[in-house]
């Protein structure tokens, strides 16, 4: 019998169950999702209008339409993604503010990035946290991924006389998606100041595979993928500008950058930042789809009651070979001095032997990072309470299926396999 995926926690079962009694009394208005009612919303809480690029609102028409006609959102889903793209789109006008107020951020330089690209769950965010633990590069912060862009009056945090607000609605946002989803802690350990990836910079021009890991979007998700990503990269990239110089951070100091929709988006990436230099990390992929299945259904059974494990399973093996297949194919147009391969099993087995070739790559001493690295790895046993527990039948899914596959993933970067594996299978995988 296929083992059970986990089940959606009380907590929002009770609050869909209260949107639902507060609609029904005319207490709640139900959640407005269309793109001219957000935008006039999101004007008037800020006084502003200029959205920046146009290029969001094609993105974000897409995925309104697969909102309304595949997620099947419960009232808690729709409350939430009213919450999310207003958040998203007042940031924008901010963002505008901000560049007509001091246009030398947009002068600022972002030398020779350090990009990490591999799958989800392949080990990304630790080999992030290491190399952010060295004060030669630049990093985001957790709340500047979930809120990137400073608020008005932002001058007066710089100067020393009021604190930023981000962190703690950070510490706040959190905190209610730990009541969500408990599983989030394990999935994904994270805190308000620990690094964090730039996904939330794509979100801020409605792209990328964050909306697919918490919505059934399944025709949002296939546009994306036949659409140039260069406008979102280029946002993202002006974004960074933006948080380096409210973190009055040296424009010098190389970014420290991962997120897996670099996987599919490679040659968008490397036309904004053409001096990057690549870190590309690999693992068994039978690892890789379930966990990044299992972190996907803990998003959408929150914000659907219609979410099918065996849907989930399938989409995630499909967008996994998806990412192998464009990564591998942007790998031939990239010179072999600007990147760097790292497997899973090397940095479990020997961090600091991985972590120094991977320092031999960028030219610098990892000497002084040392310490930094070590308090790291001890923070993070701190962080991860318990282990993230998940397997490919959950999701429909079996072994055989995912190796065969992604073979030619494993046979082109020779990635070792986790645990026991038949011989039989081994023979396809390596033969």
């Amino acid at each position: 019998m296929m083992a059970l995926p986990p089940r959606r926690t009380p907590f929002i079962t009770v609050l869909d169950r209260t949107l639902r009694a507060g609609r029904a009394l005319g207490l709640v208005s139900p959640a407005e999702l269309r793109m001219d009612a957000m935008l006039a919303s999101a004007a008037e809480d800020t006084g502003l209008d200029d959205f920046g690029d146009p290029w969001f609102k094609r993105p974000l028409a897409v995925l309104l339409e697969a909102i309304q006609g595949e997620a099947r959102l419960n009232a808690a889903g729709e409350w939430a993604a009213r919450q999310q793209f207003h958040h998203v789109l007042r940031d924008r006008l901010w963002t505008q503010m901000w560049f007509e107020r001091h246009p030398e951020i947009l002068a600022r330089p972002i030398p020779h990035p350090v990009v990490i690209v591999g799958p989800m769950r392949s080990g990304t965010t630790r080999l992030h946290r290491l190399l952010a633990s060295d004060r030669r590069f630049a990093h985001l912060r957790s709340f500047e991924t979930i809120s990137p862009v400073p608020r008005p009056g932002f001058e007066e945090v710089m100067a020393g006389g009021s604190k930023d607000f981000r962190p703690k609605l950070a510490a706040r946002i959190m905190k209610v998606a730990r009541l969500a989803n408990p599983r989030t802690l394990s999935i994904h350990p994270t805190g308000p100041y620990e690094p964090e990836e730039e996904l939330g910079l794509l979100v801020a021009s409605m792209w990328g595979m964050k909306h697919e890991a918490q919505w059934t979007v399944p025709t949002y998700g296939r546009w994306c993928e036949g659409e140039d990503a260069e406008p979102a990269y280029r946002h993202m990239a002006n974004l960074l500008r933006l948080i380096g110089w409210s973190q009055q951070e040296s424009s010098l100091r190389p970014w420290i950058l991962k997120t897996p929709q670099h996987m599919l988006d490679l040659p968008a990436l490397l036309k904004v930042f053409p001096d990057a230099r690549l870190i590309f990390t690999h693992r068994d992929p039978r690892q890789v789809v379930g966990s990044a299945a299992s972190l996907a259904w803990n998003q959408t059974i929150i914000y659907s009651d219609h979410a099918d494990a065996r849907s989930v399973g399938r989409e995630w093996l499909r967008k996994t070979t998806l990412q192998v297949d464009r990564m591998m194919e942007a790998r031939n147009n990239i010179p072999a001095e600007l990147m760097i391969d790292v497997q899973y099993d090397d940095m479990d087995s020997d961090w600091r032997g991985t972590m120094a070739r991977v320092y031999r790559f960028l030219g610098l001493d990892m000497e002084p990072a040392v310490r930094g690295m070590e308090r790291y790895v001890d923070r993070s046993r701190a962080l991860k309470r318990r282990p993230h527990r998940y397997s490919l039948d959950q999701f429909g899914l079996d072994e055989g299926q995912v190796l065969d596959r992604l073979a030619h993933y494993i046979q082109r970067f020779d990635v070792p396999m986790e645990g026991q594996v038949a011989p039989a299978r081994l023979s396809v995988v390596h033969g």
